[in-house]
């Protein structure tokens, strides 16, 4: 991350937040979708529970309702009608039969029964009056229908309906009764039972029957014990809708309604999943959509950032050329966001400030070494008469006093030479005529004139001759250019140490002339200013000595002016490398001399 530019860093963050973002709206959609189909299944089982109620409490109050019409007919508003009477208009009942398939009963003011449509062995003469209902409808004079009883004659789940026969005056005269069986009459709606991922349930809460499950076999279904029926338990709770979990782990949502008349309560459940597979898939293609979004966002956010850092990212290689370079005639585009314009118009500033301060720079240098030249060479002349006994032979002590002030004028008239040549090869004024010259010959020539310094350092310095080579270049200024080279080598060469000069031609089709010794070489810190001017680097040698930071960049300057380029690299030594222009020695005396101005 440290590493990473000012662009990438803006592109990554925008695009974590995008992440983030979408992520976080992806799980709000997620849950709320849930819940939405959560609801709106709640609400369904709510709507088809109550439907199933309805459906029911109409089938029975229809029936309820013809029966007391049929009761009506069984008075002649002062007393019960006559038995044959009765039997006649009991066996002439097509639509009550249709509704009480188990048969329609007439009963006396005692509750026995006296006619029937539907012979039962037994029943004509048996008294009724201490079942629930019959008590029931003996306090209420009202229309009642029984809970869930098992028939003393047939041994059948029944439901029984009651209507008071009541005269003009309102006395009890008896009462019109039909009855159906549960497992057989139709009017529990078994298509939900019937269905696998439903749970379908009718309740008697009052006397804790599943009337739904009522059979000739399973004749008094009892409800489950608590905590056995986590769904039944959840309905009896009171709470009408909702979701629990049952034993198996299963969630469902279920839905109750009560029947109020019968006591009767209808439970509805399906599985959790209803809810959650269409939100699923409803997820999945906002999901989808949402992914796609992020990448869209993700690439603008990724282009935009790195259109809005692309000026400061050339700001920053500017800044690099130049302090690799030393200087950067370039300007900066003000371009892109108002920050970045004043960066870079700050910058543009700055550049030229830096410009005018390296003009006046070496305006002054050019000067002073001018105005220094003349007066240093007099004090230079005067010493070496002095020290060559011109006016007479010195003390000792004196002679060591002018040998070291002779020193200090050479290394000061050197610093100042130096100093001229830079500031011409900068300026592009230093005379420059380029010559055919013949390779071997130039490092000979080199290694013969610095023999007496190896020597003093006790460096061999050899040259390692070659194949025959020419190059283009300034006689003069390639010799300057291998003084240097041979003298940094010797000086900071080990003891026995080696310094070779050798050629090679490159690739490109120039002539390499390397100088190559046994030191430790530049540190790793100091390359990116080592042909700098005024830089210097301790290389680690005790026997080190000081320059005038200049003879490298000098090297450089002469190297681009004669059309060539110097570098360096370590290999079990320093290897300081200067490339030149090859050309034909065919006819040297008409190789190519201009000046440069």
């Amino acid at each position: 991350m440290r590493n990473l530019s000012l662009g990438s860093r803006v592109a990554l963050i925008a695009i974590f937040s995008s992440i983030v973002t979408v992520a976080v709206l992806l799980a709000i959609a997620y849950n709320q979708l849930v819940r939405d189909f959560e609801n709106v299944l709640t609400q369904r089982q709510l709507l088809e529970t109550e439907a199933n109620a309805n459906r029911v409490n109409q089938d029975l109050q229809v029936r309820l309702q013809a029966l007391e019409t049929f009761a009506a007919l069984l008075t002649d508003g002062e007393d019960r009608l006559p038995l044959p009477r009765i039997e006649s208009l009991v066996g002439r009942q097509p639509s009550l039969q249709s509704y009480f398939q188990e048969g329609l009963v007439v009963f006396d003011d005692n509750g026995v029964a006296i006619a029937e449509n539907v012979h039962v062995p037994g029943r004509l003469g048996t008294s009724y009056a201490d079942r629930q209902h019959f008590r029931t409808a003996f306090s209420s004079r009202s229309p009642v229908i029984s809970r869930p009883i098992i028939g003393r004659t047939t041994g059948l789940p029944l439901l029984s309906f009651l209507a008071p026969i009541e005269s003009d005056d309102g006395d009890l005269l008896g009462f019109a009764g039909g009855i159906i069986n549960l497992a057989e009459a139709s009017i529990i709606p078994m298509e939900d039972a019937n269905r696998p991922d439903t749970v379908f349930k009718v309740l008697d809460t009052d006397h804790f029957i599943q009337v739904d499950a009522l059979s000739g076999t399973n004749i008094m279904p009892d409800l489950p014990a608590p905590g056995e029926n986590l769904i039944v338990d959840a309905a009896l709770s009171g709470v009408t809708s909702g979701v629990v979990t049952d034993r198996a782990g299963e969630k469902w949502i279920y839905a109750t309604r009560h029947l109020e008349r019968v006591g009767w309560m209808f439970l509805r459940a399906v599985p959790y999943e209803q809810a959650t597979q269409p939100a699923w898939a409803s997820f999945r293609a906002f999901f989808v959509i949402s992914i796609v979004a992020m990448l869209i966002l993700a690439i603008t956010a990724w282009t935009l950032a790195r259109a809005a850092t692309r000026p400061l990212e050339k700001m920053s290689s500017k800044i690099r050329a130049m302090a690799r370079d030393g200087f950067v005639s370039a300007r900066l585009k003000p371009a892109g966001p108002p920050e970045i314009r004043s960066v870079a118009s700050a910058f543009n500033q700055l550049m030229e400030e830096r410009e005018a301060l390296d003009v006046l720079k070496d305006q002054f240098v050019s000067t002073v070494s001018h105005e220094l030249r003349t007066p240093l060479t007099s004090i230079n002349g005067s010493l070496k008469l002095l020290n060559s006994g011109a006016s007479g032979d010195l003390p000792v002590k004196a002679r060591a006093m002018v040998d070291v002030a002779l020193r200090n004028s050479e290394q000061l008239q050197r610093l100042i030479s130096d100093l001229l040549d830079f500031n011409k090869a900068l300026a592009g004024q230093m005379p420059i005529n380029l010559e055919t010259i013949e390779v071997n010959s130039a490092i000979a020539d080199a290694c013969d004139s610095n023999g007496a310094m190896a020597r003093h350092y006790r460096v061999p310095l050899t040259a390692k001759q070659g194949e025959s080579r020419y190059v283009s270049a300034d006689p003069l200024r390639l010799r300057q250019i291998l003084d240097n080279f041979i003298s940094n080598a010797l000086k900071f060469s080990p003891l026995e140490g080696t310094v070779e000069v050798r050629s090679e031609l490159t690739t490109s089709g120039q002539v390499r002339i390397t100088v190559t010794d046994q030191g430790k070489g530049v540190p790793e810190s100091f390359l990116p200013r080592l042909f700098h001017r005024f830089a210097q680097a301790e290389s680690g040698s005790t026997r080190a000595r000081a320059g005038t930071g200049l003879g490298l960049a000098i090297t450089r300057e002469l190297a681009t002016l004669m059309n060539g380029e110097v570098g360096y690299y370590y290999q079990n030594g320093a290897h300081f490398w200067v490339e030149l222009p090859a050309v034909k020695p065919e006819k040297p005396e008409s190789g190519d001399r201009h000046e440069n101005a």
